[in-house]
């Protein structure tokens, strides 16, 4: 099953979200935006993912 995540950092706190190939999230959780604990959520998950992206914009204030 190809899973894709998607990841909107902010300063203290990132929100990662996870999709199938037809596009229903499934999963979502919100981590520090701390190396460690963004590895953690997705070693947490035990699908392997497709492709990961990260949010191409300025840090929200």
């Amino acid at each position: 099953m190809k899973q894709r995540a998607r990841v909107d950092v902010s300063l203290e706190a990132s929100h990662v979200c996870v999709v199938d190939a037809e596009g229903k999230i499934v999963r979502e959780v919100k981590v520090l935006s701390e190396p460690d604990a963004l590895i953690s959520s997705f070693t947490e998950h035990t699908v392997a993912m497709e492709q990961i992206g990260f949010e191409a914009g300025p840090l929200p204030q």
